[in-house]
């Protein structure tokens, strides 16, 4: 019989899918929802190919199936249109919508845990202290790649990219975002990391604390 455990890549696997679904059928933008969820459509056929060789933890899972739900409702309406951000920015009195700077935040911590996982597992790293910079170090570079592809966007597209830049008018759009996926990554090692580790230890992947 199939563990609770066994079966949570098939429900996380089912709910993306089925999001994914649902937004594809009347996107804001077409162009923009084919940006937004590319990372999606890279991630997922991998993630099924390498889960029995490489299973993730179950902590691991939740978070990329998170990480994929921001990404697809992101690109159903983009960043700058989103209901639950106009709720949050007048909950907030914000002077903007603030569900990409949720994007980004998810950009930090989601690339960290995984980085994380796949350090320890790999035993590539010994000793806490270089583990938290490097993954810091890797989200980092993440962000200023995906700024990067933003900036690249912008120059072929022109206005055509203004759906997926989402900076509604900020000048330091793209400092804030970086920010946000530097806080990403730290908050997320710092209170998921022993939770994480005690969930590599039961996959045998961690057998004696750095």
């Amino acid at each position: 019989m199939t563990t609770p455990a066994g079966r949570l890549p098939f429900v996380l696997l089912g709910i993306v899918g089925a999001a994914l679904a649902w937004s594809a059928r009347a996107p804001f933008d077409r162009t923009t929802w084919w940006m937004e969820v590319a990372p999606v459509m890279i991630a997922a056929p991998l993630l099924v190919a390498t889960h029995r060789r490489f299973p993730l933890t179950p902590l691991l899972q939740v978070l990329i199936a998170a990480h994929a739900l921001v990404l697809i409702v992101g690109g159903a309406w983009t960043y700058a249109k989103v209901p639950f951000g106009f709720w949050l920015q007048d909950v907030l009195a914000l002077d903007r919508n603030p569900y990409d700077r949720i994007g980004h935040f998810m950009q930090g911590l989601v690339p960290a845990m995984v980085a994380r996982e796949i350090l320890l597992r790999l035993r590539v790293v010994r000793g806490r202290g270089w583990l938290f910079y490097i993954v810091t170090s890797l989200c980092l570079a993440i962000s200023a790649l995906y700024e990067l592809i933003e900036w690249g966007a912008a120059v072929a597209l022109g206005q055509g990219a203004d759906a997926f830049l989402g900076t509604q008018g900020d000048p330091w759009d793209t400092q804030s975002d970086m920010a946000m996926a530097l806080v990403g990554a730290i908050v997320g090692q710092v209170l998921l990391g022993r939770w994480q580790d005690r969930l590599i230890g039961r996959l045998g992947g961690l057998r004696r604390p750095l």
